[in-house]
């Protein structure tokens, strides 16, 4: 059985991984003593957890820098060879007590067997989830061994790929990939590699263990959620999951409100509506303050207080208006009840080895998106779910989330049980981010509808009209049905677009409707001067490439490598046309560069003249165009790429004209 990820992470901030003889739940972190290997080579070194095989390899000199030179090359074995994880731990006989024990997974990547104590306790197929298996009967007081194998997602996939009666775009991986199989695994698609990265197919224990116990009951999700706000009255709702191994009377208490309830065992949902008069509203950045109120939750057995839940949120109402106007169809976001010209980037995951990524790092990056006068970042589809702390982050600092769910630019088998897969992914993640303000809407995939109508996959993949609708049905599944049912039942209130772009910029006529990717600058290699010419009703991604300052570059590559066409630069550079499109638009507003220095900071400045130029333009056609958010914000490793601020947080000079052309 599963539960959402955020849950465990807030009940362990509460608990703070001690023991509290006042507080029946209790949860441990399974985080030292690991060590891994090779399956089957017995040659165990110290691993960290949460972690990834790639990062332990270099921890123990195993392995070079992933990101140096072109160490990407001779690195790609890691990705076919399947790895083992083990620890021992204790539990002492108070713990040993508890009626319910179970082991926590928060994340595991992707494909992996645990065993406890020689029993096979579990089996993993999905990165985006969690996972919670009993193990009551199987601990014992001490050396408890925990063993982790991870199965290649490229060994898991090659068969089912192979015999699949279609095949199927997946238009991340490298072209010399043969067995593609990023859309036929649930993991993270960038770390198959992109446009913009390198590809490292990970593997290993992303987000923490936990080892938990409780007796009667536990509060397992709390969601608030804004109904309404009239007449400066908030009518609100605070939904509390509860499960119950032992029947009995039991007392709610939200704040100073108690109810009592008798439970019998199993799920049981409490609503409590209630109202809060004249409000203070959360609001985005520069219009106000995102103020978050607190509840606190506990849930008591006779004078006992099992257990207990701190409840952050915001009250405020977004709103998605998408439909015909005098122009054609509208797409722009109100924020109680105003409308609200959207600023903002596209956010991918800010490492390809995720564990690395700091809470600091986190706080840095949504500062500075704050500073630049954002409004709104969008969780980009082929990356991941984000980590609870940048959610708690743009709710802190006013940033709405677009948040993609995590499809992008490939279609997806018709298999019942990996969309069963998919299903039990978008319920927990649902679950976990729609108590944040934050979120304003939920989309339901990157690029995958204009894909299959402009990007000639029938032609290439020589589909006929029966292949069509049969691979066409696995879509509509997912994105029509899957998705907005789920979203119906747990996440009601929230918009939801199936899809983005909803219009595609080959002709004059779609920017008057809906949502736009405009590449006409860079994919089909016109001037910024058509910035001006093309502006749609909300512009979800456009951009142009720079590289990152010669000192971010000289961390991973030799000085004899600091030149434009050398091997090492070459390799860093992922777009099938990036060098030569930079060098042609530097060259039109510039006079040659002398040296690869100069041409580094040309480069920069020339996509700052590019997106001040498309900035400016959407602002000017206001409210034609209601919204900007431009292809991207950050890197995930050091290289040329359409980001304003780099791998090591160094902002480039388009970080400081999107923040003018913003304020």
């Amino acid at each position: 059985m599963k539960y959402p990820l955020r849950i465990i992470g807030i009940l362990i901030l509460f608990t703070n991984c001690n023991r509290n003889t006042n507080l029946q739940y209790e949860a441990v972190a399974i985080d030292s003593n690991w060590t891994f290997s090779a399956l089957g080579k017995d040659d165990f070194n110290p691993a960290i957890v949460p972690g990834s095989v790639h990062m332990d390899l270099y921890r123990n000199k195993i392995i070079e820098d992933p990101f140096y030179e072109l160490n990407e090359l001779s690195l790609q074995w890691v990705e076919e060879t399947n790895w083992e994880y083990k620890t021992t731990f204790d539990a002492d006989n108070y713990f040993l007590l508890n009626e319910n024990i179970k082991l926590n997974f928060n994340g595991l990547d992707t494909y992996a067997k645990i065993y406890l104590n020689d029993s096979l306790i579990l089996s993993t197929n999905n990165m985006f989830r969690s996972w919670e298996v009993n193990v009551k009967n199987i601990i014992t007081i001490d050396s408890n061994e925990l063993r982790i194998v991870f199965e290649s997602p490229i060994l898991h996939n090659k068969n089912i790929v192979n015999d699949y009666p279609y095949k199927l775009p997946s238009g991340n991986e490298p072209k010399h990939i043969k067995t593609k199989t990023s859309n036929f695994t649930r993991k993270a698609a960038y770390q198959f590699g992109w446009d913009w990265g390198p590809r490292f197919v990970t593997m290993g224990i992303w987000k923490p263990v936990e080892l938990i116990g409780w007796n009667s009951a536990r509060i397992i999700d709390v969601f608030t959620q804004t109904n309404s706000i009239k007449n400066n009255i908030a009518d609100l709702e605070t939904d509390i999951t509860i499960e119950v191994s032992t029947a009995g009377n039991y007392v709610v208490k939200i704040d100073s409100i108690e109810t009592q309830k008798y439970f019998e065992s199993g799920l049981h949902h409490f609503k409590y509506p209630y109202q809060i008069i004249n409000p203070q509203l959360w609001w985005a950045n520069n219009m106000g303050k995102p103020h978050l109120y607190e509840q606190n939750i506990s849930l008591h057995k006779g004078n006992e207080n099992i257990h207990k839940r701190k409840n952050c949120f915001g009250i405020r109402t977004v709103e998605l208006v998408n439909e015909p106007d005098s122009i054609g169809t509208s797409f722009y976001f109100k924020l109680n009840g105003s409308p609200i010209f959207i600023k903002g980037a596209n956010y991918i995951p800010q490492d390809v080895f995720l564990s690395r990524v700091t809470p600091k790092q986190y706080e840095q990056l949504i500062i500075a998106a704050k500073e630049a006068n954002f409004n709104m970042l969008r969780v980009w589809g082929g990356g991941i779910y984000e980590k609870d702390i940048f959610y708690d982050l743009c709710d802190k600092y006013g940033i709405l989330v677009w948040q993609d769910f995590m499809f992008s630019g490939s279609l997806y088998p018709n298999i019942p049980a990996f969309k069963e897969n998919i299903k039990e992914e978008v319920k927990e993640n649902i679950k976990r981010l729609r108590q944040h303000p934050c979120i304003a809407v939920w989309c339901g995939n990157n690029e995958i509808e204009v894909g299959w109508g402009n990007w000639g996959w029938q032609k290439e993949y020589g589909y006929n009209t029966s292949d069509s609708i049969h691979i066409w049905k696995a879509y509509h599944d997912i994105f029509r049905k899957l998705i907005p049912d789920q979203l119906s039942q747990l996440d009601p209130l929230r918009n939801y677009t199936p899809t983005s772009p909803l219009s595609n910029w080959g002709t004059k006529e779609n920017f008057n409707h809906s949502s736009m990717h405009y590449w006409g600058v860079w994919h089909g290699k016109e001037p910024f001067e058509n910035f001006k010419k093309n502006v749609g009703r909300f512009m979800v991604e456009y951009g142009f490439q720079s590289f990152p300052q010669l000192s971010t570059l000289s961390k991973v590559m030799n000085d004899s490598s600091l030149y434009l066409d050398s091997k090492a630069m070459d390799h860093r550079q992922k777009s099938y046309i990036g060098n030569d499109l930079i060098k042609t638009h530097v060259n039109q507003y510039f006079s040659p560069p002398k040296d690869f220095k100069e041409f580094v900071k040309l480069s920069q400045k020339t996509q700052a003249i590019g997106l001040e130029i498309a900035i400016n333009s959407h602002k000017n056609k206001s409210p034609h165009c209601m919204g900007t958010l431009f292809w991207q914000f950050n890197d995930c490793w050091p290289g040329p790429s359409w980001s304003i601020i780099d791998y090591y947080g160094n902002k480039k000079d388009a970080y400081f004209c999107v923040k003018k052309a913003f304020k």
